[in-house]
């Protein structure tokens, strides 16, 4: 692993939760709840392989037009699962972010979320971005509401949700499309997409897709 040549932003768009549930004959709401135990396994790993950040795509904008039973799961099984481990939360050793919409989140859910950004918001070096009721169009339309006419590239920029240009953008679960995430920030990112399922994405996986990163000459639209 060249450490040189580590992305240091890298988004992944946590896909197959409910596919992998399937293929051991288990419910999806149990591919969704060890596909948050992985999350933080994962975000672990990209730690110590030198990312400096990690954005997840949780929840889309789009995602409240699933069963109701698997939205009513996913939007209070983290609030379970926080209560539970609490204590545990001040042990993290980097900073933990949320982006998206809060407009349509339970008072319960935002305090969690409020909680876990004022509990680790001291922490430096690493940062986990996890994109709750997200989607891009609805970031870059927020971003541009707030801005006069008329705006330039750094204006939109600034009020992003997401600031950070993305460097590699990862999609597991065999599926190749964006899915209306980050689609300003991967404007130059390179992609990477898997076929393994999201509870099974693991430090092996992610040093094949940084690997895969490493090989490739980045241009930025000009020439070396």
């Amino acid at each position: 692993m060249n450490e040189s040549r580590v992305p240091s932003h890298v988004a992944i768009i946590l896909d197959g939760n409910g596919r992998w549930a399937k293929k051991y004959g288990q419910p999806r709401s149990f591919g969704h709840l060890q596909g948050g135990r992985n999350l933080f396994r994962v975000a672990k790993v990209a730690q110590k392989l030198g990312i400096q950040k990690l954005t997840v795509y949780a929840f889309s904008t789009e995602n409240w037009k699933r069963p109701q039973e698997e939205v009513n799961f996913l939007m209070t099984k983290p609030i379970e699962m926080f209560s539970e481990n609490k204590d545990r939360i001040k042990e993290i050793d980097y900073k933990i972010t949320f982006a998206g919409r809060r407009d349509r989140l339970s008072k319960e859910l935002l305090e969690v979320m409020e909680y876990i950004e004022k509990a680790t918001i001291k922490n430096s070096g690493f940062e986990l971005t996890v994109a709750v009721d997200y989607g891009s169009y609805d970031e870059l339309l927020s971003a541009i509401n707030q801005l006069e006419k008329p705006v330039t590239k750094e204006d939109i920029e600034a009020h992003l949700m997401i600031k950070e240009p993305v460097d590699l953008l990862i999609r597991t679960s065999g599926e190749q499309r964006l899915s209306n995430f980050l689609l300003w920030q991967v404007s130059y990112a390179e992609f990477y997409f898997t076929k393994v399922h999201w509870p099974a994405f693991n430090e092996k996986e992610l040093k094949k897709a940084l690997k895969s990163y490493m090989k490739r000459q980045r241009r930025f639209g000009g020439l070396k």
